[in-house]
């Protein structure tokens, strides 16, 4: 499987203004050397808490946010690599016509005065692929492809569930036939009898048009049951990457294993056993990260002596099987818990 997205050293800071005249004081590390890389036709799953950079992360790939460093190489359809990090606005936008994204709001993310027509349209109008009769038909085919009839295409976002309309969302973002989709939260808004529809649309369409996602969730039930890979982001860092069966059965990251213990179980006999692992609730302060592993304030196997640190950051390093890498001094030596086994006691010592 080809690498149709290689990002190295990717970072995005944003300025913190203060002041009357708004001069920024500090800046905040949204994605900080971030190294990822995402084959062609598989879904990468990533995840993490609220605020752990992976929305920004998807912007800077899509391009509606540049990135500050880093590179983001993408293997073009000829067999080229460019480096979209490093192109102008105007040679980005061929290239963004590629990439697309599926926004996680299926209510705000829709223009209430503009019908279904002029949503899925307008990607192919703006771009000047298609006009008159030919976009109507091109709308029409795309929105049967999601499920809905083209009779619809002059009606407005209103008249539509939550699900509906992100089923509007799906077809403006596969409207310009795109290789990558980076899907942010697409089903965390919605009804969870809802939300197996969407997925097995996601899979259908991926069949179909030979796509490849990046799905960014914070629900790892659903990232099992939908993605091939899973990236872990902590703090604008990936902490660890494994395959999906993988990291579900043997984390080597201490975050992986707190995330997992809120994976809800479906099996009776096992909803009693174990404990979930609650993370102290004080993040650090992003304008002035802690020194060594980003982690440690937070972690239940914190080592002072080798974590905390200056310069000693663990590198996202490849740890046990293969394609499996985690960015934790410790990760050969701790025992830790997997969605069907209880957490384990903390360790005191690696």
């Amino acid at each position: 499987m080809t690498d149709l997205l290689d990002i190295r050293g990717l970072g995005k800071t944003f300025p913190v203004r203060r002041g009357a005249f708004g001069r920024a004081k500090s800046h905040v590390r949204a994605v900080d050397s971030v190294d990822l890389t995402i084959r062609a036709g598989e879904t990468l799953g990533l995840v993490g808490e609220s605020g752990c950079g992976k929305t920004t992360l998807g912007r800077c790939i899509v391009g509606s946010i540049r990135p500050t460093a880093g590179e983001i190489r993408y293997q073009t359809s000829d067999g080229g690599v460019v480096d979209l990090a490093a192109l102008s606005t105007r040679a980005l936008r061929p290239y963004q016509r590629q990439i697309r994204l599926v926004f996680q709001d299926p209510f705000s993310s829709l223009n209430p005065r503009m019908t279904l027509r002029q949503i899925v349209g307008d990607p192919l109008r703006a771009n000047h692929l298609a006009s008159g009769s030919e976009l109507d038909d091109r709308v029409a085919d795309m929105l049967t492809k999601v499920g809905l009839s083209p009779k619809y295409a002059r009606r407005y976002p209103h008249a539509f569930s939550g699900g509906e309309r992100q089923r509007v969302n799906i077809a403006r973002a596969l409207i310009l036939q795109p290789r990558l989709v980076v899907a942010d939260e697409p089903v965390s808004a919605l009804d969870v009898s809802v939300r197996g529809q969407i997925l097995n649309l996601l899979r259908d369409l991926q069949d179909e048009f030979n796509l490849t996602y990046l799905f960014i969730s914070h629900d790892l039930s659903v990232v099992e049951s939908i993605c091939d890979r899973v990236a872990v982001m902590y703090f604008g860092n990936i902490v660890e990457v494994a395959s999906t069966s993988e990291l579900y059965a043997r984390p080597r990251h201490p975050y992986t294993e707190a995330l997992l213990s809120a994976v809800p179980r479906p099996d009776p006999r096992l909803r009693d056993q174990g404990r979930r692992i609650r993370l102290p609730d004080d993040l650090p302060d992003p304008t002035n990260p802690p020194v060594g592993c980003s982690f440690h304030t937070r972690c239940g196997y914190v080592q002072p002596s080798v974590c905390a640190v200056p310069g000693g950051e663990p590198p996202l390093r490849p740890i046990g099987a293969a394609g499996h890498s985690a960015a934790c001094h410790f990760a050969e030596t701790l025992d830790l818990a997997s969605v069907s086994t209880p957490p384990r006691q903390r360790l005191s010592t690696p």
